[in-house]
């Protein structure tokens, strides 16, 4: 009826009375080894501790300099220089001025300067501006208008860490 013929000779896969076992063709669950793999998208999942600059959210005025001490997300807009550890852009995120960061993971629209150790540029990055970096990654898909320059020192890129540093430094 299935296309299988009857074997009158085939074994049962299993005696009377012996307890049926899982076989390859049974699911089972995973062992412990294998480990989840963490989002393709690092916008899904925030680093712990985070601040977020929303959405919904814009921050414009003449000579603002925002200052992070740990990881910033931003997926609003900026019209100011940031300087942190960690910023990531988001593909909502737009910032007008400097980026200035050890890593700098870049998603959205920069019209300004990036400095930093490290810098991605992904696929739905835009930027125009200067690029000054120590490491750097573009991936295909991302546009960008500008010149990039290895950094001397790391001088060139470290961002300030905290205000009253910034503010002896800048005057």
């Amino acid at each position: 009826m299935f296309g299988r013929g009857f074997n009158p000779d085939q074994k049962p896969v299993n005696a009377p009375g012996t307890p049926i076992t899982p076989s390859a063709g049974i699911a089972t669950p995973p062992s412990a080894g294998i480990r989840e793999v963490a989002p393709a998208n690092p916008m899904m999942s925030p680093a712990k501790n985070a601040s977020v600059i929303g959405p919904d959210l814009a921050i414009v005025g003449q000579k603002i300099t925002l200052i992070c001490k740990s990881a910033l997300v931003i997926s609003g807009e900026i019209a100011g220089d940031v300087h942190g550890d960690d910023i990531t852009v988001s593909e909502t995120g737009k910032v007008t001025g400097t980026l200035v960061a050890r890593n700098l993971s870049i998603h959205g629209e920069i019209h300004g300067q990036l400095r930093g150790e490290t810098v991605a540029l992904y696929a739905t990055a835009r930027i125009n501006g200067d690029i000054t970096q120590k490491n750097l990654m573009i991936a295909e898909g991302a546009q960008f208008d500008g010149r990039v320059r290895k950094a001397k020192d790391a001088s060139e890129w470290q961002p300030a860490p905290d205000a009253a540093t910034f503010a002896a430094h800048n005057g």
